[in-house]
Formats: structure tokens, sequence, C-alpha cells
């Protein structure tokens, strides 16, 4: 056993709440001193307060407070308990019980105790519920049990103790958790971070399924306007994590993205969540949604329609739900109560109410968890986490061209934010970038955002050797499915991406653009002479290693340098 947590104090102090927390929240494994008295007991008592106490007292004097040690000892060979268990005793009634507890077990021994004031004791003991056994009639006539009463006493030579008085449940946990150094692992940094440094597109799904099986949580953010498109088995996912397909993964959907539940009608992209959820065969304990995630309605998809000449949006609904989000604070909370009432009724649905986020979608309800919760627990259990971020730092609503930008900051600040994670809990920052940036929509009819040197796709095959033709079918958006316009690598853009967003790894995309030739490399070495001098310039302009080099979209095709 890894730690024995025993606790102590007096009647309604909220020993059973919290033994039950640390089981629920840490894992703890429960003994109950009163169920070890039925073991012991054999049946020759009735299961009363009163007599429990007789028949604890008698063991007491019997074993010198033994008797609980003895026991535990009894389940641990019983069942075999794992090293690294950890339990917690609910509870203990006097000094010697926690004194053979230590002699008996050389393994990390605390008693906690709980406390609060007589008068607030007394009214919890009226309001609490009575089960499981006879129960005496007021608080007042447990402390007439001299053993009982004296229970108080305990607090001066415990461990920890715990005033519960003007306490809820979740606050005394908090508490005793952090004396037990159960977050002590909380900012350990656990967390690794992709995001794209140029435009989008710059192949990050293929980097993100890549790099997921060695994660065992991997958390998505932004919305259904970008597209990422994974090898094996080809899927293009729009709301859940690329490496969906590791199944010994969790998956987060955070708090900050915003959710399409179904593909508009009369369309085929991008497809909402409930069909991806179904299409993956995404279990209900494997996917935790946050309650706070937006959901798109019809009208902001119409509404975007506005946008997708003026600025070459996808018109997916994203902005509109986002500044829906904002602007409708003020009348959320009179609508909701409006349509909960409507919908008791039965005059109405839900669908009727003007902001929704996950929590009041019925089919998304078994996935329903908060992020923060879910992550702490990651945290504390030191499980690794991956945040694939959407779209590019070219296209963020503060650091890009406005207004050709998205609806929301594509650094890696921002996919941070939108997760809940802070940035101390950060490993690594992997940028990915592609060897020619793409952008969509005519710049020159101000339809769409600029970039640098704008070349034809005729010329990239010229240099690189590869089809006309197969640019041309690779080069459409997973999203809209429109055709891309292709530029010189630009290296003020890579700098600026590499100063907001402080990479400690490039993944470094399409080098098969440099030459064709690149594709059959499988080392570093046996890329050509012109890409590993790019290469090694990139790495000089960001100040980070190029870690990750794709040489073609294969589930194989990705040269891995990295040294964690």
């Amino acid at each position: 056993m890894k730690l024995i947590v025993v606790l102590s104090g007096q009647i309604a102090s909220g020993k059973s709440t919290l033994s039950s927390d640390l089981v629920s929240r840490f894992g703890f494994k429960l003994v109950k001193t009163n169920e070890l008295l039925k073991t012991r007991a054999e049946g020759s008592i009735e299961f009363g307060r009163k007599s429990l106490q007789a028949f604890g007292e008698a063991q007491d004097r019997k074993t010198k407070g033994g008797w609980v040690s003895e026991e535990l000892g009894r389940l641990a060979r019983e069942e075999n308990y794992p090293a690294d268990t950890q339990i917690v005793i609910d509870s203990v009634r006097i000094q010697s019980q926690i004194e053979k507890l230590r002699e008996a077990f050389s393994y990390r021994v605390v008693h906690v105790h709980l406390e609060a004031p007589e008068t607030v004791l007394g009214k919890r003991f009226e309001g609490r519920e009575k089960v499981g056994f006879k129960e005496a009639a007021s608080f007042a006539e447990t402390q007439q049990d001299k053993t009982e009463k004296n229970v108080k006493r305990l607090n001066s030579i415990a461990d920890i103790v715990i005033d519960t008085d003007r306490c809820l449940p979740k606050d005394v946990l908090i508490r005793v958790a952090s004396h037990l150094g159960l977050y002590g692992r909380q900012y350990e940094r656990l967390v690794d971070v992709m995001v794209g440094g140029q435009y989008g597109s710059e192949g990050k799904g293929h980097m993100a399924s890549y790099l997921s099986k060695e994660y065992d949580i991997l958390v998505r953010v932004g919305g259904p306007n970008a597209g990422h498109t994974v090898y094996h088995p080809r899927y293009t996912f729009h709301h859940l994590p690329s490496g969906t397909a590791h199944a010994h993964t969790k998956l987060i959907i955070g708090p900050g993205a915003v959710l399409n539940l179904k593909t508009p009608d009369g369309k085929k992209k991008p497809k909402g969540l409930i069909e991806e959820i179904a299409e993956c065969d995404v279990s209900r304990d494997r996917l935790s949604i946050d309650p706070q995630a937006m959901i798109i309605e019809l009208e902001d998809i119409q509404n975007e329609k506005l946008l997708e000449d003026s600025i070459a949006s996808t018109a997916t609904g994203v902005g509109y739900a986002t500044a829906r989000r904002i602007i409708g604070r003020a009348t959320y909370q009179k609508k909701l109560t409006e349509m909960t009432r409507k919908v008791a009724s039965g005059s109405t649905s839900i669908e009727g109410t003007r902001v929704r986020f996950a929590r009041n979608i019925k089919e998304l309800r078994p996935y329903i968890r908060s992020t923060a919760e879910e992550l702490e627990r990651a945290f504390s259990d030191g499980k690794r986490v991956f945040l694939e971020g959407t779209q590019g730092t070219g296209l963020s609503i503060y650091h890009a061209s406005y207004p050709h930008v998205t609806s929301r900051d594509t650094s890696v600040a921002g996919c941070l934010a939108e997760a809940g994670i802070s940035p101390s809990r950060v490993r690594k920052v992997v940028m990915v970038c592609r060897t020619y940036p793409i952008r969509v929509g005519d710049s020159k009819k101000g339809k769409s955002g600029p970039m640098v040197q704008e070349i034809s796709f005729e010329e990239v095959s010229k240099r690189s050797e590869i089809p006309l033709e197969e640019l041309e079918t690779t080069e459409i958006t997973s999203t809209t499915r429109r055709p891309r316009r292709v530029a010189e690598f630009d290296w003020s853009l890579l700098r600026k991406s590499a100063t907001l967003n402080a990479p400690t790894d490039v993944a470094l995309s399409f080098v098969d653009y440099i030459t064709i030739k690149n594709r059959k490399a499988r080392r570093f070495d046996q890329l050509s002479d012109p890409t590993i001098r790019f290469i090694e310039e990139v790495e000089k302009v960001t100040s980070a290693p190029v870690s990750l080099i794709s040489t073609r979209f294969h589930e194989r095709a990705i040269i891995d340098r990295r040294s964690w």
C-alpha cells in the first residue's frame, strides 16, 4: 500500500463524505471500521450504533486498539492489494488505534481529523439521511458515549486538522488533498501543443495523428471550419482529435470549442460532431465534451454565407456562433428561463433556444464532463496530454491581416486558453509549417488575405517534378473543397510565428514539393542537399530544431529526429 489516510472526527463532521470523495476523485480504496466490526463480530451483534460502539470498545480493550490494523492486514492479504494502493479508513475513535496502524504498516500513515462547532454538528446530524443501521435520536444522544465524546480530543495528535464549518464538501476535499500532496504533480510539464505556423493546411492532422499514440489524453479546440485529414484510416476530423484512431487515448473537446451538431442539409462537409462520434465508434466513457462548448445554429451558417465571398470564410457558422456567445450574454438567462418553462409545458423543444451550449444538448449529455476536472485528474495522475490546435498563426484574429482572419486566436496562447491549460504545464510546442504556404480565395479582388510572392502550382510542379494534375487534386481544402493559392516560403511570417509561439520544435511538411525525390527518403541524410540546407535555415530563423519532416502523405513518411 502506498498511503493510508486515517480519518477521525465527531459524528457529522464530514468523514463519510470526504472518504467517498477521495475514492471517486483520487481512486482511494475505502475501508469502513463499522464494516470491519461486523466482520469481526460474525453476526453476534445487532447492527446499530450503540451495539457497534459497545463491541468496538470491547475489541479495543482486548487488542489495545490493534483490531483495526489486524483487520486491515487481513483485507490486504485476502484482496492482494497492489503496491500503489491508497487506503482511506473511515474512521478511528481512539489514539491507540492510530498508533497500532503506524506500528503495523511501514507505509505512509496520515491521520486527518475533521471538526466543527457542536451546534453545527447538531444541525447536520438532524438533516442527514439515516440509513444502514439503527441511529441515535439526536446528536446529543451520540455524545453520551464516553469514547464518542472524546473523539474530538484526537485533534491534538492529528497530522492534519480541518475545520469543516463554512465549507462545502468539495472545499474539504481540496484542502485535505492539498495537505496530502495529491496535487503534487499538478504543475509538472505534461502537455505538448501543436499549432500551425502559416495559414492553415500545414499538415497538422498528419503530424498529430503520428504523435498522438504517445499520449494518454488528446484535446481538440477550435471548430469545424478546420479539417484535419489523417492517412490511416483515411478520415477528415472537424471536431474530434486527429489521433482518435488510437483507441487507448482519452478524448477531450475543450470549453472554447464551437460545435456543429449535424451536417447541414444538402452538404457533405463538414460533418457534424454527432456523425463523427458515430463513424469513429467513440464510446461514452472515452470522450469528454466540456459543458461550455458553443453550439452552431443554422442561422449562424446562413449569416456567414455573406462572408464566404468577401473574406473567403468557410461559412461553417463558427464566427457568428462565437459572436453570439459574446453579444448574447445579456439575454441568455432570460431566454433560457423562458425556454425551460416552455419545454416543461410541452409547448416547444430545446431546439428553440437562442444561445445553446453542449450541456443543453440531449444527445451530448452522456459525454458532458468538465474539461478542468478531467485535466486536473490527468495531471494528478501524471498523464501525458496532447493539445491539437487548428488553422494557423497567420490567420489569428489578433495577430494577422484583418479582416482576412479567422474568428479566434490561433497561436499557442489562444489554444491553451480555449482548452483551459496553464502555460506552466507546457513541455513542448510543435509548430507545423509547409515548404510552400497556401491560402484560399482571390486576394487581388479583396476576397482573401495576402501572401507574399504568390506563384502557380505549375511552377511548383516544374520545380518538384510532381505532376500538375496530382498537385491540383491534392491542393483542395478539407472543409470547403475549394482550390488553394500557393506562394514562396515566407521567412518573415516564419519568424513572426516563431516569436508568437516560441516553438521547441518545428514540424516541416511537403518537403516533396522541393523535389519529388524526397519521397524516397527514410532518414534525414537521404533528403536532397537543397532540402537539408532549407531545413537548416528554418532552424536558424526559428531557433528550434526541425524535429519532424513529412516527405509525403503516408503513415510511414515522417522522418522523426526528436530527442524526446
